[in-house]
Order: structure tokens, then sequence, then C-alpha cells
């Protein structure tokens, strides 16, 4: 069996859940030579940092690669260290027995280029002025982290994905991947996705943008030169982002109106705090001290600029027609920034290209983050999706076996 960086293999402490991947190391491969990025500027070598759980099989025909969202990272599943309290981001969904699974599948989860946590991106040193990249970090398409990605899948030997997951962000990533790569998956699973985004989501994430560039700790872009972080407004664009990932009955069930301090008593002057305020404050406050506000300038355009359709004559059946794989879709009832319009366009575009297409749309409260969250009907139907994946890669692993027993 060929194997690459194995967390699974060791023992896991007995303070971790069984079904975890356990304890996992990032890991980090350098691209040293030109990079020529969609915008038409070149980067002179990068790095991406990125994670594996699981063990490749010998004809390396079972890596699942896993395109992260706006805020995500190359932690996915397991945990750092035995004391971790938190495990990777999706962790409830990869691991032995889950929908994506260890005993199956290799995962491979990558912080993507231009990222803030390791990868090549705004706070990293501009090797031309020995400086932070801040603002002067290249603009950045889907198609850019896509093509990073296969030379990190040529780095690991893996030729073919048996699929390309993500949600929201990530889903549009693995789209771009059915179209730049159609030979090298076999499956492309888009969760809370679409491909483009609607006025109104473009507006939000201006209105972010606007949170953090108006902080006079920005300092237009140079706040590490100038040793400043502009930590409110990086709150605040996380605040806002986070009310649209939930969904109004989704607050309402947690907190509805309670009060966390204060009373409406006449004749009492004491401010009045709703268990909402305190929970977005925390939010944005735990936020604005593990990203970058650079990466999530340019994470947030990335994600205007995407349209799946855009060079293909606006048309998405001849998009689509490129594709060589089969997809997965899932959408979820309350999610009103990624809606479930959104992706019946995708399966009623893919259905008129003659690809195969499976698509579910889940009942949950919980927005658009409710990809992220446990769900018993969103785990059936991704697990049933995924077991198949299994069983055809086993199919075809048998059918090469007999072709060269017979030869």
């Amino acid at each position: 069996m060929t194997k690459e960086a194995q967390p699974s293999d060791s023992p896991k402490p007995a303070s971790l859940p069984a079904n975890s991947v356990g304890i996992v190391k990032p890991q980090s491969y350098a691209f040293d030579g030109p990079f020529k990025l969609a915008c038409g500027r070149v980067l002179d070598g990068f790095k991406l940092v990125y994670e594996t759980y699981g063990t490749l099989n010998e004809d390396k025909s079972n890596a699942i690669l896993i395109c992260h969202a706006l805020s995500g990272h190359h932690h996915v599943a397991g945990y750092h260290s035995a004391t971790d309290k938190r495990p990777g981001w999706w962790d409830h969904y990869i691991g032995p027995g889950k929908p994506i699974d260890t005993n199956k599948f290799f995962v491979v989860g990558v912080n993507n280029l231009g990222g803030c946590h390791g990868s090549t991106g705004p706070s990293s040193i501009n090797p031309e002025t020995g400086k932070p990249w801040g603002p002067d970090f290249p603009p950045l398409r889907a198609r850019d982290w896509v093509h990073s990605q296969a030379l990190l899948a040529d780095h690991l030997g893996i030729e073919t994905w048996a699929a390309v997951v993500g949600g929201s962000l990530g889903g549009m990533q693995a789209m771009r991947w059915a179209l730049e790569y159609p030979q090298r998956l076999r499956h492309c699973v888009v969760i809370a996705s679409a491909m483009k985004l609607t006025a109104q989501n473009i507006a939000f994430n201006e209105t972010a943008r606007q949170a953090i560039t108006s902080d006079p700790d920005f300092r237009d872009g140079r706040y590490q030169e100038q040793e400043t972080l502009p930590r409110h407004g990086l709150a605040v664009a996380r605040m806002i982002g986070h009310i649209t990932y939930l969904s109004d009955d989704g607050l309402g069930k947690k907190f509805g109106r309670e009060l966390r301090s204060g009373t409406f008593e006449q004749g009492v002057e004491e401010l009045v705090e709703f268990q909402v305020q305190s929970y977005l404050r925390y939010q944005g406050d735990s936020f604005s001290g593990s990203f970058d506000p650079n990466t999530y300038i340019l994470m947030t355009r990335a994600l205007d600029y995407f349209d799946l359709a855009r060079e293909y004559d606006d048309d998405p059946v001849k998009a689509f027609s490129h594709a060589q794989c089969k997809f997965f879709l899932v959408s979820f009832t309350s999610d009103w920034r990624f809606a479930p319009e959104r992706s019946r366009e995708i399966a009623d575009a893919l259905i008129h290209a003659n690809k195969p297409v499976s698509y579910a749309e889940v009942d949950s409260p919980m927005g658009h983050d409710a990809f992220l969250l446990p769900n018993a009907r969103y785990e059936q139907v991704f697990s049933a999706y995924m077991n198949n994946v299994a069983k055809e890669m086993s199919s075809k692993n048998r059918d090469r076996e007999a072709t060269d027993v017979a030869s």
C-alpha cells in the first residue's frame, strides 16, 4: 500500500472520538516555477499548506480533494493535539465510517493560494520587496486555485481524483475542476453553491469589505508594515457575513429575543443587550484574531468574479458540455444566500448537457451554515452517494485485476 502522511495510522489518544481521524499534522508543498494567474500576473513560485487523512491505495484511485469555502482552510478533520478542543471544520463528515469514509478514501484538504493559514497570500513576504504582500498580492480567480491544486495533485502522484468535493465557494472550485481538468476527476460534489453570485450576494460582500477598509487601522491594506490591525472592521465584516449564513428561523430558535443583560423595567436605566448581539460580537472578535483582512477582501472578490459560464457565451449548458464526470448536488431549504434555486439551475444545465447528475434538497432551519452542521438526512444522502463512489472504484479495480490476470 502506498502511504502519504497517514495520521489515522497513529494510535488515537483515549480522549478523542473513536471515529476521528486522530491527531493530524499540516504539511506543505512548494512550487518553485513561474505560475501564471488568470489576471495575467505571474507568481515566482508559491507554497500550499495541506493535510491528508486515510491511506492512498496502490493505484492512487481513492483520492478525494476537499475545496474549502471563504473562511475555511486545510484543517478539515481530526485534531492537532490530544488537548485540541475543536476538530477540523468538516470533522462531522470526514473520518472512519463517516460520509467521506477514511477507511475507503484518501482525503486531501488544502489551504487555498491567497489564504492566511500558511499558504502563500497577502500576509506572506513579497520576495521582491522583503515586506508583506498586503494589498499588492495579485487578484485571484477560482481557476487559479484549481490550477494550483492540480500541481499539488501532481506532487502527490494523483492523476485522477475519485471526487472533488466542496461547499459554497468550495463548490464553485469543484465545478471549475470539472471544466478545467475534465479527465482528472470522476465525481464532482457541489454543496450549497451556485454558478455565479446574485446581485444581493455581491452587495453583502461589498458591505463587508467596506467595513474593513473604513477601519482607520486598515492603512490602505499595509497594516502589517505599520504594526496595526483593523480588528474592528474585520469583526463587523464577519458579523455581516455570519448573519447571511444563518436563517431567520435558525436565529429565532437559538436566541429569540432573550436578554443577556439589562431590563425593560420602567425607571431602570440599564443598557439592554440581547443574546444574539453578544453572540455576533463573539463571532466577530474571534474571527478578527485568526483571519487576515487582505485575504478576506481577496476571497470575497474571487467570489464576486466567479461566473462558470462567462467564457462559454454565458451558456451553462455549453460550459458543462466539457465535463466528463458525474455530479452530486445538495442544497438546503432555508439557505437564502445560496438558495436551492441556484442548485436547481446547475442541475437543469447538467441535464440539458446530458451529464449524469443526482440532486438532493435537504430540509434544514440552519441557513447556509447547514452544509457544515450535523443533519441526519444530509448525512444519509451524502453517505449513500459516497458509498457508490467507493463501490464504483472497487468495481473498476476488480475489472483491472481481472484484465491483468487474463493477459
